[in-house]
């Protein structure tokens, strides 16, 4: 701990201990409960104690706007997205009553906007012009054994014909020829034609390789006795002679099992000046638990999910395209769990830290790498302490975004694992052999931890819980904020809301940070009453807005291309040490890839600012920044809008 922080800790905890013994000396256990309870909001209230840990409001929405939030993102007009769809209730879902929220944080107003389809569960991230991308959702709610009344599971549908693709309607029968029962699709397939192959020396040809579909099937009665306990091979109703012939299905056991969440393959944009949805075409693969992440050429890469009859999707990653709003395979295939998060490195490359939110095989594609898209090629990256618990950690790209530095805080076993992480592990990617060395340590094993980048260059780093979605009583009510320069944490003030699972942190464009949702499993320590999803918003007042005035900045241009520069007003500008371009958050399931803090050069004159964008693509990637300019105290501006096109 650095001077500052200890410093900061004696004087938090030494003026209220003092304050309480006295109080109880004077009166007794009445004052004491006053010292415990009561005197802590008068402290936390005091102006000295503001300037050294910053402060927490909590802000309720009238009754009829409030919702599940699982997602948000802050768009380009400075209000902030919330999406909660279905909001993670079956009831929800059943009544196709689907909700989404826009507020505004400088007029304080809360508005509800149509959402066309369930995007709880979905993917997102900025687009160029400003718009959100959204891709993904929830088809079907998972069932748990027990409450699953009909055999069934996954079939995997073969087409040996070579000659072209065959298309099954939902309603397809399939009977088993060893076991003879008789099995329903729930939705179409269609199933790409076998593929011939050669003999590459001789050219003669060796076999068909059937084309494969995937569909969900269920047994036409409930009942145990229509489970399969083997695999089997199928007959498909409807079909006659070559057809028939070529085409049939293969499943493993069809039973009352546990039913994954379904993903949908439908994805929108989202306009924040008219303030809808925009429909554009769908994914080829459906996903539940995506992650969306901006390449280098500007196209989007959507990546894992459960798919449309609840199994990981098995590789197959695709982009989208802006100018076309196309999705495209891409060719190669590579697997991860699902929301891994992945960023965009400055050498055009994509760095994936192993944090992911669920989903997935312990021992498939959890290991951190660098992923070289466009040849598939993968290069594993060493040193992680805890690697088995990195399911529900977070991942950070750490400022100033040119160093490139990642911070992976805490985490937990892989699915309702009670381990937990308590350590924070830093890698240089700049380095010749970059490899994880470990950062401070939080108190406690932390999963769902919540980090946002602040416009002074250090992380606010809030929340979690040390079991799976706050079981046992676990959440976290802790804040530090962690300084790159020093590799420390401070301890700062307390929130005063639990946040686990289905939360997320996003920082305003007033440098004040906004924490929505948490979804705890049980709403007891006991475990045996069911949580309550958190519907307040949470704003927490960083320590350098208590410092008096703050650095104004005005004028200037609405877009500056990299390697430009643009001009801006400010009476404060010889007090002037840092300039930011801050990219806005889209958060969710401990999953933010697209914050980073881009540190500008500068120069000053009278009362003008003039910063100059990097020219690394890579770096700055095209689309909207909040511009904050920094006092000698670290105390940041109001942010600016600025578009690099």
């Amino acid at each position: 701990m650095n001077d500052r922080a200890g410093h900061r800790r004696v004087r938090r905890f030494a003026i209220a201990t003092a304050v309480v013994l006295a109080l109880a000396g004077t009166n007794g256990p009445w004052a004491y409960r006053f010292g415990t309870e009561k005197y802590h909001a008068y402290v936390i209230n005091k102006a000295e104690y503001k300037a050294d840990n910053g402060h927490w409001d909590v802000l309720e929405f009238p009754k009829e706007y409030r919702q599940d939030t699982i997602h948000a993102a802050l768009l380009r007009t400075g209000k902030v997205l919330l999406i909660a769809g279905s909001g993670n209730k079956q009831a929800n879902f059943d009544a196709k009553r689907f909700d989404t929220r826009i507020w505004d944080p400088v007029n304080k107003t809360v508005k509800k906007v149509p959402t066309p389809k369930d995007l709880f569960c979905t993917g997102h991230t900025q687009l160029a012009d400003g718009r959100l991308l959204i891709a993904g959702g929830t088809k079907r709610y998972e069932k748990l054994k027990g409450d699953v009344t009909k055999a069934g599971g996954l079939m995997i549908v073969h087409n040996e014909n070579p000659d072209g693709p065959i298309t099954l309607p939902a309603g397809t029968r399939f009977t088993g020829k060893e076991n003879g029962r008789t099995f329903l699709s729930k939705d179409p397939v269609l199933v790409p034609r076998a593929k011939k192959v050669f003999d590459r020396k001789t050219g003669k040809f060796l076999r068909n390789d059937p084309g494969l579909g995937r569909i969900y099937v269920e047994a036409q009665k409930k009942g145990s006795q229509y489970e399969t306990g083997t695999q089997d091979n199928y007959r498909i109703g409807g079909l006659s002679g070559a057809e028939a012939r070529n085409t049939y299905g293969i499943a493993q056991k069809l039973a009352l099992d546990k039913k994954d969440f379904q993903g949908i393959r439908d994805a929108f944009e989202f306009d924040p000046v008219a303030e809808r949805y925009i429909k554009v075409d769908p994914m080829n693969e459906a996903r539940w638990y995506p992650t969306l992440t901006t390449l280098s050429d500007g196209r989007v890469l959507s990546v894992s999910g459960l798919d449309d009859i609840g199994q990981l999707v098995p590789g197959k990653n695709e982009t989208f395209d802006p100018a076309t709003r196309k999705w495209t395979y891409i060719p190669k295939i590579r697997q991860f769990p699902t929301y891994p998060a992945l960023f965009l490195m400055q050498n055009g490359k994509v760095f994936y830290s192993g944090s992911n939110a669920g989903y997935g095989p312990d021992d498939v594609g959890r290991d951190p790498g660098v992923w070289n898209v466009d040849t598939n090629r993968f290069t594993r990256l060493t040193g992680l302490s805890d690697p088995d618990r990195l399911e529900t950690s977070g991942t950070v790209l750490l400022p100033p975004a040119q160093d490139e530095r990642f911070m992976v805080i805490g985490g937990g076993g892989v699915g309702e694992s009670r381990l937990s992480s308590k350590r924070t592990r830093i890698i240089d990617l700049k380095a010749d052999n970059p490899r994880f060395v470990d950062g401070p340590t939080l108190e406690k094993g932390t999963r769902y931890p919540q980090a946002s980048v602040l416009p002074d260059d250090t992380v606010l780093v809030s929340g979690g819980s040390e079991d799976y979605r706050g079981r046992g009583d676990s959440d976290i009510l802790q804040a530090r904020i962690y300084r790159p320069d020093t590799d420390t944490f401070d301890r700062v003030a307390d929130p005063l809301v639990g946040r686990n699972y289905h939360s997320g942190s996003i920082l305003l464009p007033d440098g004040r940070v906004m924490f929505f949702g948490s979804d705890s499993l049980y709403g007891d320590k006991g475990n045996t009453k069911p949580g309550e999803f958190e519907q307040r918003i949470e704003i927490y007042t960083p320590p350098y807005l208590y410092r008096g005035t703050r650095p104004d900045l005005s004028g200037g241009p609405r877009t500056i291309a990299r390697g430009g520069s643009g001009t801006f007003t400010s009476r404060h500008a010889s007090s002037v040490r840092k300039a930011r371009l801050i990219r806005p958050s889209a958060s969710t399931h401990v999953t933010d890839v697209d914050q980073r803090s881009i540190a500008l050069d500068f120069t000053t004159s009278g009362d003008r600012i003039t910063v100059t964008v990097p020219g690394n693509r890579n770096l700055v990637q095209s689309g909207w920044y909040m511009l904050f300019v920094d006092d000698g105290r670290g105390t940041p501006s109001k942010a600016q809008w600025v578009r690099v096109p």
